[in-house]
């Protein structure tokens, strides 16, 4: 089992570190540019070229049935989880296969009305929060739980 963060702007990767800690999983971080990682064998830094979709890449051409995926990425989502992979959004909310569908579509609405903006503001995420904090670190704890418990 492992975790594969999509690292460039993940908000949680101190609570990626304790919960794998926690499970005995390896990590590994990956980014276009260096982040700072805690020397621990279970932590793994990938640095990608700065190429478009690279980490995303690095990313999906591993995820498998033993990978929980880190992402706020949508598309990297759709990829790994047509890999079999568990897929945990930075605010804890999982992606899954029945969900993926809407997601993607709404990400394409939000893309066109981005376009037809023509520079006016149209909202983006809302601001991050403890109670994303506290339902990733939960949806992490159990997604990780559960691979162990059907053996993966």
């Amino acid at each position: 089992m492992r975790i594969l963060v999509d690292a460039d702007a993940c908000p949680v990767k101190e609570e990626i570190y304790k919960v794998a800690w926690r499970h005995e999983v390896a990590v590994s971080i990956v980014s276009n540019s260096f982040i700072r990682v805690p020397a621990h064998p279970l932590i793994e830094r990938v640095v990608v070229s700065d190429g478009f979709d690279a980490a995303d890449d690095w990313i999906a051409e591993r995820a498998d049935a033993r990978s929980v995926c880190i992402t706020a990425d949508i598309l990297l989502a759709d990829r790994c989880l047509k890999a079999g992979a568990v897929v945990i959004a930075p605010n804890g909310k999982p992606f899954t296969t029945s969900s993926i569908g809407a997601a993607v579509a709404t990400r394409a609405i939000m893309a066109d009305l981005r376009a037809g903006a023509m520079g006016d503001a149209v909202g983006g995420p809302p601001p991050f929060t403890k109670a994303d904090r506290s339902r990733f670190l939960s949806a992490l704890d159990e997604a990780l739980g559960r691979m162990k418990r059907a053996g993966r």
